[in-house]
């Protein structure tokens, strides 16, 4: 159960032989820079501060690694589309996402984070096409979803429905309210639970 798991930090990766051995399960969360990645992680673990969050955009530049139990873990990727990033850096993060995500056998599901004030841009249908083609689970998090009234939100649920593909889940999600969080936890449980 999710009670159960006791949240760590395992390591972070530059480059891909730094990544943990590929055994057991792992679910990932990507999206753009400044998206709520981190904070969402720290909302589904109960941890407030496992992963690092930060209002300055682009500061989860490595892989980072987090264990839930012996066999299961939580990633935080890079943030995307950040514009400020030199070009050596983006070309250097996309070469390290392409490699875990084509790589990693032991990705069962992703979480794609995306700013329900803001919607989902090109970079995150890429991800959303990537996980179809990969036949991995995904589900989006619309965050920030305290900065929205509910019926706004629940707008934007519905717009955001209509660009994607409506077999994703899309989650209303607020770390500072605890919106979303425990459907988000659903998810991820279910994603590590089927292939245990």
């Amino acid at each position: 159960m999710y009670n159960a798991f006791a949240p760590s930090f395992i390591k972070s990766a530059d480059k891909p032989d730094q990544f943990p051995a590929d055994d057991g399960y792992e679910v990932a969360i990507a999206g753009r820079s400044n998206s709520g990645k981190s904070t969402a992680i720290n909302a589904m673990t109960k941890r407030r501060s496992l992963a690092r969050t930060s209002k300055t955009p682009g500061r989860t530049q490595l892989i980072n690694f987090f264990h839930l139990d012996e066999e299961r873990r939580l990633v935080d990727l890079p943030g995307y589309g950040y514009a400020k990033v030199a070009i050596s850096m983006q070309k250097h993060w996309r070469q390290l996402l392409e490699c875990y995500f084509s790589e990693r056998q032991s990705l069962v599901g992703l979480f794609i984070t995306i700013d329900i004030r803001r919607g989902p841009n090109e970079l995150d249908h890429v991800m959303l096409d990537w996980a179809e083609n990969s036949d991995i689970p995904v589900a989006t998090l619309l965050t920030k979803a305290d900065k929205l009234s509910k019926s706004a939100c629940i707008a934007r649920q519905r717009e955001t429905k209509q660009c994607i593909l409506t077999s994703v889940p899309s989650v209303i999600f607020s770390a500072t309210k605890g919106t979303g969080v425990e459907e988000a936890v659903a998810l991820m449980l279910g994603w590590l639970n089927t292939n245990n």
